[in-house]
């Protein structure tokens, strides 16, 4: 499959793209050469690409199947039948056993399914943000409910522990100060210890997450570039018959 410069550069291509793209075939306009998607490829990477496969001219059936192909990676993932009837219709137009009104009606279905599950999520967003503030005014009528209580508990303990420290101040002061030290250096070592090991969970648990996520969209990535190449060379050996 090919284009040209001069059909790429109608559609207004990025500036950085398009300065790349002249570097590698070593020159500075556009011309009307034919520059293979693979050249582009190997150039400028599977996202430019695709960006050119709209500059590609009598390739609809294997573009439109490419495209197809992409979705169907991600099938597991739609949960409305009018969007993988879309898919099934799209594939039956690319190979003619489809006509352009069923391939609209389909398009309109898959479009309407989008903007319902759109309209679903916001209406669950809505809900759980409503959630959320009627949670956290009963969470801040609790803290005062607490904070009242835990006041006048303080007020108590206060005045017990004053009439006490009068009874017995020399022991007491004695006996006090070396439990605080005990007691202060065993809950800073079980804190700094939990806190450590928190971290440490948290830390370990993101980095997983992310290191999976950045597997998998990388694999996904790698998947849709080798697709691409071999729909290439597949309408090369066509051309070539």
């Amino acid at each position: 499959m090919k284009t040209t410069l001069n059909k790429i550069r109608e559609f207004r291509p990025c500036a950085g793209g398009w300065e790349k793209l002249l570097r590698t075939l070593g020159k500075t306009k556009a011309d009307d050469e034919p520059v293979s998607v693979i050249q582009i490829l190997d150039s400028n990477g599977l996202d430019d690409a695709l960006w050119c496969l709209r500059a590609v001219e009598g390739h609809e059936r294997e573009i439109r199947l490419y495209a197809v192909w992409c979705a169907r990676q991600v099938q597991h993932l739609m949960t409305d039948q009018r969007s993988l009837d879309a898919l099934d219709v799209a594939e039956r137009f690319a190979n003619g056993e489809a006509t352009h009104q069923e391939l609209i009606a389909a398009y309109d279905a898959a479009y309407d399914a989008a903007y319902a599950a759109a309209r679903t999520a916001a209406y669950a967003a809505g809900l759980a943000a409503d959630a959320a503030r009627a949670a956290a005014a009963a969470a801040a009528a609790d803290a005062a409910r607490t904070a009242a209580r835990a006041a006048r508990a303080a007020r108590t303990a206060a005045h017990d522990a004053a009439r006490t420290a009068a009874r017995a101040a020399r022991t007491a002061a004695h006996d006090a100060a070396r439990t605080a030290a005990h007691d202060a250096a065993h809950d800073a070592a079980h804190d700094a210890a939990r806190t450590a090991a928190h971290d440490a969970a948290h830390d370990a648990a993101r980095t997983a997450a992310h290191d999976a996520a950045h597997d998998a969209a990388y694999a996904a990535y790698a998947a849709q570039e080798r697709e691409l190449r071999r729909v290439c060379e597949l309408a090369e050996q066509e051309l070539n018959k």
